[in-house]
Order: structure tokens, then sequence, then C-alpha cells
């Protein structure tokens, strides 16, 4: 890696548990932890159906999905892997997008949009191929855009 990176990793933006019926994630996350529901986010094209809480305040809280699917049968199977994925602040997301992918990293696709957050965002894959031999590992990892006030509250 010999081009300089230009963006930055700020910090954990969120992490996504998926199950069957996510009314017994909140079991344990509203009711026994305290988190609040912040917003839900429903979708069909991703197979979701999910409360989006919170954990801390401000600009950097982290916020901590509870998925399920809309229909178990199809994919995304948003509940077959418990910790469905782990969202990471990125300072530059399309610049960032850019130099991994000169780099070798495997996206997913779908490309840049808007997540479920509003905030616009892209997944890395969890297993490389040939043309692309740096993947999650295993891990499906989101990259977010940070909006101002976090990019202020992390750098």
């Amino acid at each position: 890696m010999t081009t300089p990176k230009p963006f930055k990793i700020l910090g954990l933006q969120q992490i996504a548990i998926g199950g069957p019926d996510k009314q017994r994630l909140k079991s344990l996350w509203v009711d026994i932890f305290g988190l609040s529901v912040k917003s839900t986010f429903v979708s069909e094209r991703e197979n979701v159906d999910e409360d989006i809480c919170e954990l801390g305040r401000g600009a950097t809280a982290i916020e901590v999905d509870l998925m399920q699917p809309l229909d178990a049968d199809k994919k995304p199977a948003v509940h077959t892997t418990p910790l469905n994925h782990v969202g990471l602040w990125v300072d530059d997301l399309q610049k960032a997008v850019d130099w991994m992918t000169a780099q070798g990293v495997r996206f997913a696709p779908g490309g840049i949009r808007k997540g479920a957050a509003g905030h616009d965002i892209c997944f890395i894959h969890p297993k490389a191929n040939e043309a692309f031999p740096l993947s999650g590992e295993g891990v499906l990892i989101e990259l977010v855009q940070a909006p101002p006030e976090v990019v202020l509250a992390l750098s």
C-alpha cells in the first residue's frame, strides 16, 4: 500500500444484530439494557424489519440495529448471522471506496447508497475473490459517511 489513505476511519458507528424475532432481541437490548428505539426501518429489497436503537448520546452515540427478516426464506437472510455487521464512521466515503477498491478490497453489490439511518453507506464484502483479494474475512463491514458533527467529535 504505497498510496497514502485519503480518508480516516473515525470510530464505531453501529452493530447490527439479527434474529428470527426482533421482539426477543428488544427484550434484552431495550427492556434489560435500557437502550431506546429511535426509529424503525423496513425494506423489501433488503428483506429487513429493524428497530434502530441508540447507545450513548450525541454525535458519538452508537447505533444498535435489531433486525428480523420480512421473509425467513428469502435473501438477504439478516437473521442467520446473529452479529449481522459492524458499521464504521468514515470521514470521506467516496474517497475511501475509491482508494480501497484500488488496494483490492471487495465491496458488496449496491455501491454507495442511503442507509437505514439516512447516511450514505456501502458494504465491504465478507468474502474475497480472485479480482479483489481483501475482504471482511467472514464479517460484513458497513462504511458510513460521518456527518460533520461526528467528524468534528471524533477527529
